[in-house]
């Protein structure tokens, strides 16, 4: 007789005590407070939970709620693809159609974008608005409301037509998700949500307002040096990144993504699946979702980062198996959701960060980085000084506070990044490194 251990390694999943002995060295190593492993195998679900909720808020359990952030994108193209089936919207259909009368979205060569560009990364705006400047960094988006949204798409000139390339964008999806609660003239995404996913699903913890009722269940966000932070809360963006769920809640949610027949929403569901255009040469993609692998054995995926939480979800049909990882922290876990998928995936434990101090420097030391520093011809970080502050706005991205460690390094807080200026005796910097997530870029100073 074949043991569960055999058939689980010549399907090429871990057994149980891998995936734990992973999690528990991913918890005890510093880079979570607790990680909660959610496994959908044929039907049968499973979960592997090590570590607590934050400070005084006990051990995990699939009832813990977490920040999903970006998983959140895969929600609101399913609703895409439920209006699309209830003959409210068309894919090719365009956004403005779907504004108030008199909204401007920006369009280029005749060209206007669609529900279905937004959905899939192809709509030629930004990954960020660039007038983002939230009076709290630590909750980026909860003072971007319509005003600043309508604001932003009435004076965007767009580099290049919608459809002609891919770019990863929160607020592509976010303006998706506006529109969509606007059509339907629901009271905000979460209730639109509520009304046509997670109700007919029967997800009772899932949440973008997380009641009373639920609020011990929900999990402290924590920095990468494992600081309590913040929660977030989205605005205008909310079908970007606003939702709040459970890993129970979540596998219920990726059945459903198993189930394009006889399900409540397997219509739409299927809908949502199909590749429509490429993301990056590993990967294509779907409504909401990324695509990867071969046409027998294809992977459906998402992740998710807020300031404190991060998230992975992916499915199979091919193998009627699905894996949600969530975790406390803003310290990737996707390599385990992989892991968890293909035993020959090697986890990769994730650097700790320096904790970085802050200097003072004076005015005529901070003039010295200000200027114009160029990655690529399309792509350009401007450095400014405001007061006794320094800043840098990249093209298309929002503007960020850069915090001085020595006279020629800064740091950001939003991300583990930092900037290095090439300084000579006198003058201002002649060049830039950008260092981030192991990786460095050099740009010259613009004369």
């Amino acid at each position: 007789m074949t043991s569960a251990a055999q058939v689980a390694d010549a399907q090429n999943f871990p057994s149980d005590s891998a995936i734990r002995a992973v999690v528990k060295s991913r918890v005890d190593s510093a880079r979570a407070k607790g990680i909660i492993v959610g496994i959908l195998e044929k039907g049968r679900k499973r979960y592997i939970a090590i570590g607590s909720a934050g400070p005084g808020r006990g051990p995990l359990d699939e009832h813990t709620l977490f920040e999903i952030g970006s998983i959140s994108k895969t929600f609101t193209s399913l609703l895409l693809a439920d209006a699309v089936t209830r003959g409210e919207v068309r894919l090719d259909q365009p956004v403005a159609e779907l504004l108030p009368s008199g909204t401007v979205v920006p369009s280029r060569d005749g060209k206007t974008i669609t529900l279905e560009q937004l959905a899939t990364h192809r709509s030629g705006l930004p990954r960020l608005p660039t007038n983002m400047e939230p009076a709290n960094r630590d909750d980026p988006y909860a003072d971007y409301d319509t005003r600043r949204l309508y604001s932003f798409l009435a004076s965007y000139q767009m580099p290049r037509s919608p459809g002609d390339s891919a770019e990863y964008s929160n607020l592509a999806v976010g303006l998706l998700g506006h529109a969509l609660v606007t059509r339907a003239n629901a009271a905000s995404w979460g209730a639109l949500v509520e009304r046509r996913i997670t109700g007919p699903l029967k997800m009772h913890e899932t949440f973008v307002d997380v009641p009373q009722a639920a609020r011990t269940q929900m999990s402290a966000g924590h920095s990468a040096l494992m600081d309590t932070v913040p929660a977030w809360h989205l605005d205008a963006l909310a079908g970007a990144g606003a939702l709040r769920s459970t890993a129970s809640d979540m596998l219920t949610y990726l059945a459903a993504q198993l189930d394009t027949v006889k399900g409540p929403l397997a219509r739409s569901v299927a809908l949502t699946h199909r590749p429509r255009a490429n993301l990056t040469p590993a990967n294509m993609m779907a409504l909401g979702w990324v695509v990867r692998g071969s046409t027998d054995r294809m992977l459906w995926w998402h992740n998710g980062g807020t300031g404190g939480f991060t998230s992975y979800a992916a499915f199979e049909p091919s193998r009627q198996v699905a894996v949600v990882v969530l975790s406390n922290s803003e310290v990737s876990a996707d390599d385990i959701g992989r892991f968890v998928l293909d035993s020959s995936v090697t986890p990769r434990m994730p650097p700790v960060p320096m904790r970085r101090t802050a200097i003072a420097l004076s005015s005529d030391a901070l003039d010295r980085m200000v200027g114009e520093y160029p990655l690529a011809p399309t792509f350009v970080m401007t450095v400014t000084r405001e007061g006794d502050a320094l800043y840098v706005q990249a093209t298309g991205q929002p503007k960020f506070r850069l915090w001085p460690e020595a006279p020629d390094r800064f740091f950001l807080k939003e991300v583990d990044a930092q900037m290095v200026f090439t300084l000579g005796a006198t003058g201002p910097a002649t060049a830039v490194t950008l260092k981030q997530g192991g990786a460095s870029q050099t740009a010259p100073r613009r004369k």
